[in-house]
């Protein structure tokens, strides 16, 4: 081995020391560069794993979100289609007994009407009994006048009038 070292004029000493420097150098480094960068290249690493982890959490917060709120919706729909329905059926039952009040209200003022002019058919129907009283009166007071005495006539008058009541 000398000879290799004489042969390429190598100097011993000279590639000691260059092992030794390097040493010192790849320690310094190692200690100085490597391992901070490697700390930080780790720490780095975390960061980002936790905000990939942080990114689907975040997502799944977001589906359930979302779940919440078409089911909140769903929810609110049959709500409002209750609500429709409630006010429709109320508005029906309105409606019928409204139509049922008019049609009570209807049979009443028929049922006046019908009253009012039952009265009025009495009351007319009185009257002509009565006018036709008068007129026989006048006419069997014109016919019997000259056969009849006063006596007669009054019982006669009185008679025609029971008759016709």
């Amino acid at each position: 081995m000398e000879i290799l070292f004489e042969t390429f004029h190598v100097d011993i000493r000279l590639l000691i020391a260059q092992a030794v420097n390097f040493t010192i150098v790849f320690l310094v480094l190692y200690f100085l560069v490597f391992k901070p960068l490697s700390k930080v290249m780790k720490d780095r690493s975390t960061k980002i794993e936790k905000s990939l982890d942080n990114a689907q959490e975040i997502e799944k917060k977001l589906a359930n979100t979302e779940k919440e709120y078409k089911k909140r919706i769903i929810e609110a729909e049959k709500q409002a289609n209750l609500i429709l329905t409630k006010a429709i059926n109320q508005a029906e039952k309105t409606k019928q007994a409204t139509v049922v009040k008019a049609k009570e209200e209807i049979g009443q003022i028929i049922n006046q009407e019908k009253d009012k002019i039952r009265t009025e058919k009495a009351q007319t129907l009185k009257e002509i009994k009565q006018e036709v009283v008068n007129l026989v009166m006048i006419t069997v007071e014109k016919v019997l006048e000259k056969k009849l005495d006063n006596k007669e006539d009054k019982e006669l008058i009185k008679k025609i009038i029971k008759e016709t009541k």
